[in-house]
This record gives C-alpha cells, sequence and structure tokens, in this order.
C-alpha cells in the first residue's frame, strides 16, 4: 500500500560465556543498563528515570540527553526468565518512533547465546534516510558493541 511505512528488522547474536540467568538479570533491569547499553556513553550528562518495580513486567526508564542521545522511554512488557525479555521502545527526540525490542536468550554449550532485535516501521525521516543507509547498518554495529559489552559484564560475574 503506498505511503505505509516500511517495516524494519535490526538482528544481532552473539554468545555470552555465561549462564541465562546471568544475562537476563543483566538485561530485565534497566539499572544494570549502564554497566552495558551502547547508548550509555553518548552524552555524560544524560538524564535517567526510572519508574515501576526494578526489574520485570512494568518496569520503565526514560531517558533525556543531547542532540546524539535523543530521548524516549522503554517499558518491560514482558519477562520469561532466562529465556526472554520483550521492550516497547519509543523515541520522542529527535524524531518520534516506535518499536519493539527483544532480548532472546538460548542456552548453548559454551553460555548463552543472546539475540537483539528491533522491529518496527520506518518513520518518514527513516524511510529518507534508508534510501542512502539502512537501519541495519545505523544500528546492527550498535547492537554489536552492546552484545560485546553485555559478554564483558557478564562473564566478570
Amino acid at each position: 500500500m503506498a505511503g505505509e511505512p516500511a517495516p524494519v528488522l535490526v538482528e544481532r547474536s552473539a554468545v555470552v560465556r555465561a549462564d541465562a540467568a546471568t544475562v537476563h538479570a543483566l538485561i530485565d533491569d534497566f539499572h544494570q543498563w549502564v554497566k552495558w547499553s551502547p547508548y550509555e556513553g553518548v552524552d555524560p550528562d544524560l538524564k535517567r528515570t526510572y519508574t515501576g518495580p526494578d526489574a520485570g513486567v512494568g518496569a520503565s526508564y526514560s531517558w533525556s540527553g543531547n542532540r546524539k542521545a535523543g530521548a524516549g522511554t522503554m517499558i518491560i512488557t514482558e519477562s520469561t526468565p532466562e529465556r526472554r525479555i520483550v521492550l516497547d521502545l519509543a523515541f520522542t527526540k529527535p524524531f518520534k518512533n516506535r518499536n519493539v525490542t527483544t532480548f532472546l536468550l538460548e542456552p548453548v554449550a559454551d553460555g548463552t547465546r543472546v539475540t537483539w532485535r528491533m522491529s518496527g516501521k520506518q518513520n518518514k525521516l527513516f524511510a529518507l534516510i534508508g534510501k542512502v543507509f539502512s537501519m541495519d547498518k545505523l544500528v546492527g554495529p550498535d547492537f554489536e558493541k552492546g552484545l560485546r559489552q553485555l559478554a564483558t559484564v557478564a562473564e566478570k560475574g
């Protein structure tokens, strides 16, 4: 249908040499994200607000920062111990957009395979940017960095 936003899917996976419970705890509690999220370092003056429970369904994290950090909110909408965490991700600045972010955890021989997936629809700005750069190329490297940092924190125990 003409004019309908195009779907977006960005996904990266990595094996973390830690058990699924350790990895789940680092993702399920937004307070822990400062240790591993690739977005935490983009604004040293980032304002963070946590509401709801400390972890799990209903936990909410809002941020507001410089032009690079932007502003938005994440809310955990599903949390299955050691298996899956689903977030509703809403950006408010520098653009408005809404996506679903899913972390899948799968036990493997040497730890936990973590898959970080973001899906949604492109807003008009990203549809325009997408003609030059794909969302996968824009966001994928951030996911890769975040998974490396998550592994570093989780593997320290």
